[in-house]
C-alpha cells in the first residue's frame, strides 16, 4: 500500500499543459525523444481537473532563437542576445503551419485558455508567465488570481525548457506548483534535465507523478 498521500484537484487548481505540439514529438522540427508517448496520460491526467490551460509555442519566421537566424551559429550553440544567453534552436513552430498545430492525439475540448508564446520577433519566451527577459508578464498571473487559482500543475514538453521556467514562475508569482513527472518528457542538453529539477526543488516545486492525483 502507497504511503504517498493522494492529491484532489479542486476549483482553485489548474493543470497548465505545456507545449504539446507536432513540432515536438518525433517527427517535427524541434522533436523532444519519446514525447507522443506521453499524450495518452495527459489526456487522462487533464480529465482530473475542471481548469485546464493549453501552452503553443508561436514563432514568426526568422525568430532571434532560431539558428538560421544567425551567421555561422548552428543549432543548440548559444549566443548572447539582448536580454541574456540563448540557445540557438532549429527552425519551429512558425506560425500557421502543421508543425506549430498541438498534436492531433490531444484531447483536452474542457481547456479554458491556449496561450501562445515566442510570437515577439526578438526575444525568447519558455515560460508561460514571463518572457526570456524575465520582465515582460504574458498577464496569466493575474488572470489566475482574479480567478481564484492558488495551485498550479504542470506537464508537457520539454520538462527541462518550459515546463521548467513556467514552474519557477509560477513560484516566483506565490502559487503552490507541482510538476508531473511522468506526464513530461525532456530534451537534457547537456545534463539540463539535472540542474531543471534542482533549481525547481530549491524553488520549492513539488515533484509528483499522475498516479498522485485522484
Amino acid at each position: 500500500m502507497s504511503s504517498r498521500v493522494k492529491i484532489r484537484p479542486t476549483g482553485t487548481s489548474v493543470l497548465i499543459v505545456t507545449d504539446m505540439q507536432n513540432c515536438f514529438v518525433p517527427g517535427g522540427t524541434l522533436p523532444v525523444a519519446q514525447g507522443d508517448e506521453i499524450v495518452p496520460l495527459v489526456n487522462d491526467v487533464a480529465r482530473r481537473f475542471e481548469n485546464v490551460i493549453l501552452t503553443q509555442d508561436w514563432h514568426p519566421p526568422g525568430h532571434a532563437s532560431f539558428a538560421s537566424s544567425h551567421a555561422e551559429k548552428r543549432p543548440f550553440e548559444t549566443k548572447q542576445l539582448a536580454y541574456g544567453e540563448q540557445v540557438l534552436w532549429p527552425d519551429h513552430a512558425i506560425q500557421g503551419t502543421r508543425d506549430a498545430e498541438l498534436h492531433p492525439d490531444l484531447d483536452v475540448p474542457h481547456a479554458q485558455l491556449v496561450i501562445r508564446k515566442g510570437y515577439h520577433q526578438g526575444i525568447d519566451s519558455y515560460s508561460v508567465f514571463y518572457e526570456a527577459d524575465r520582465k515582460t508578464s504574458t498577464g496569466l498571473s493575474g488572470y489566475l488570481k482574479h480567478r481564484g487559482i492558488d495551485k498550479v500543475f504542470l506537464c508537457g514538453l520539454a520538462t527541462d525548457y518550459c515546463v521548467f521556467w513556467s514552474a519557477v514562475d509560477a513560484r516566483r508569482e506565490g502559487f503552490e506548483t507541482h510538476v508531473i513527472e511522468d506526464a513530461c518528457r525532456a530534451i537534457d542538453l547537456q545534463g539540463s534535465l539535472a540542474k531543471a529539477w534542482d533549481d525547481m526543488t530549491k524553488a520549492g516545486v513539488k515533484r509528483i507523478r499522475s498516479n498522485d492525483i485522484e
